[in-house]
C-alpha cells in the first residue's frame, strides 16, 4: 500500500516507517518536527520512503499528499504526548491532537470518496480511559474518563473518529496502546529520562511513592499491531495493544539502575539507585494502566514478540548507550 505516517520522525511513527517498509509498503512521512519529532530517526530509511515536512493542520498540504501519492491508508502517530507539558501549555495539545484529527479526518473523507479502498488509523493510548484501580484491566468497551489535558485532546480525537464513522461511513479504525518503551523515544519520558540523568550523575526523580502502575509494551510490537489493525481491522472498529508487563514506577526505575550498573557502572563505585530521589506528584496523577488486547488476538492475530520486559528493557537500556550520539543530537547538546 502507499501509506501516508504523520508524525513520522517522532518516536513510534519513525519505528513503525521502519516496521512497514518491511512488509513492501511505500511510506509518505509527514511530520511538523516539533521538539521530539527528528531527521535523525528517519536517516536509516531510503528506498520507498519519501519525508515531507509539515502540519496535519494544514488542509491543503494534506489534500495534495493524498492526491499526488495515492495513499492508500493513513496512520495518525502526529500527537502532543506528554502529559506535563500539557498540563503547563495545553493550547498545542488542542490544536495538534483535536484540530489536527479533524483535518485529517475531513480531507479523507473528500478523498474517500474517489478512492473507496482508502482508509485510516486514529492512534491513541490508554490514558483515554483514566484509572484503574488496583485490579481490573482496560478493554475495548471501558468508558473514557480522561483525567489530563492531554488525554482530553486525545479522547476528543477518537470521539472525532467515531463520529466520522458514524455519520459518513468512513472507514476509521482506532487502536489504543499502552506506555511504550525502546529505541528513539525522546528522552523526557520515564525509561529515557531515568537512562540520561543516571549517566549524567543527576538525580533519578520518582513522582510520589512512585507506587503509580504501568502496563509496558515494546514500541516494535505495538507497531505491528498498528500494522494489523490498518491491514485486517474493521472500519469502526476499536483495538487495544498492552504489553502484560505491569509495573510500578519505582520497579522500572530500580530495574533500570541495575542494568546500568551491570553495563556502565559508576565511576564512583557507588550504585545508580543511590541517585533516587522522590519529587512532589504529578497533579492527577493516574494510579493505574493496564490493557486486555484479547480482542487484537482474536480478531487480528497480535502476537507480543517481547514477552519478557526484563529482556526489552535491557535492549532498550543497551540502545541508549550505543546512541549516546544520538541523544545529544535530539537534545540540541551537538
Amino acid at each position: 500500500m502507499n501509506l501516508l505516517v504523520t508524525g513520522a520522525a517522532g518516536f513510534i511513527g519513525s519505528n513503525f516507517v521502519g516496521e512497514a517498509l518491511k512488509k513492501g509498503h511505500q511510506v509518505v512521512g509527514l511530520d511538523a518536527f516539533t521538539y521530539a519529532g527528528h531527521k535523525e530517526n528517519l536517516e536509516e530509511y531510503k528506498e520507498g520512503f519519501h519525508l515531507v515536512e509539515g502540519n496535519i493542520c494544514d488542509q491543503q498540504l494534506v489534500e495534495s499528499l493524498l492526491n499526488e501519492f495515492q495513499i492508500d491508508g493513513v496512520i495518525n502517530f502526529a500527537a502532543e504526548s506528554h502529559v506535563d507539558r500539557s498540563i503547563e501549555g495545553p493550547g498545542v495539545f488542542i490544536q495538534t491532537n483535536i484540530v489536527g484529527v479533524y483535518n485529517l479526518l475531513d480531507c479523507g473523507l473528500k478523498y474517500w470518496k474517489h478512492k473507496k479502498d482508502f482508509r485510516m488509523v486514529q492512534v491513541s493510548t490508554d490514558e483515554v480511559y483514566g484509572s484503574l484501580g488496583d485490579s481490573g484491566y482496560f478493554t475495548e468497551n471501558t468508558p473514557y474518563k480522561p483525567n489530563s489535558p492531554y488525554s482530553a485532546s486525545k479522547a476528543s480525537g477518537d470521539f472525532l473518529a467515531r463520529a466520522w464513522f458514524k455519520t459518513y461511513q468512513f472507514p476509521v479504525i482506532t487502536t489504543n496502546c499502552s506506555n511504550n518503551y525502546g529505541p528513539k523515544q525522546y528522552p523526557e519520558k520515564l525509561i529515557p529520562h531515568m537512562i540520561q540523568c543516571a549517566l549524567k550523575e543527576k538525580p533519578l526523580p520518582v513522582y510520589g511513592t512512585g507506587k503509580n502502575v504501568r502496563d509496558w509494551i515494546h514500541v516494535s510490537d505495538h507497531c505491528q499491531g498498528v500494522l494489523l489493525a490498518l491491514e485486517k481491522g474493521l472500519p469502526g472498529e476499536t483495538y487495544c495493544f498492552g504489553g502484560r508487563s505491569e509495573r510500578n514506577n519505582i520497579t522500572v526505575v530500580k530495574e533500570i539502575c541495575t542494568l546500568l550498573d551491570e553495563l556502565s557502572p559508576r565511576r564512583n563505585g557507588k550504585k545508580y539507585e543511590e541517585l533516587i530521589q522522590f519529587v512532589e506528584d504529578r497533579k492527577g496523577h493516574d494510579w493505574r494502566y493496564a490493557i486486555d488486547d484479547t480482542k487484537a488476538q482474536k480478531e487480528l492475530g497480535f502476537e507480543r514478540q517481547f514477552q519478557n520486559f526484563e529482556e526489552g528493557l535491557k535492549n532498550t537500556v543497551q540502545w541508549y548507550l550505543d546512541h549516546q550520539n544520538w541523544v545529544q543530537k535530539v537534545l540540541g547538546e551537538q
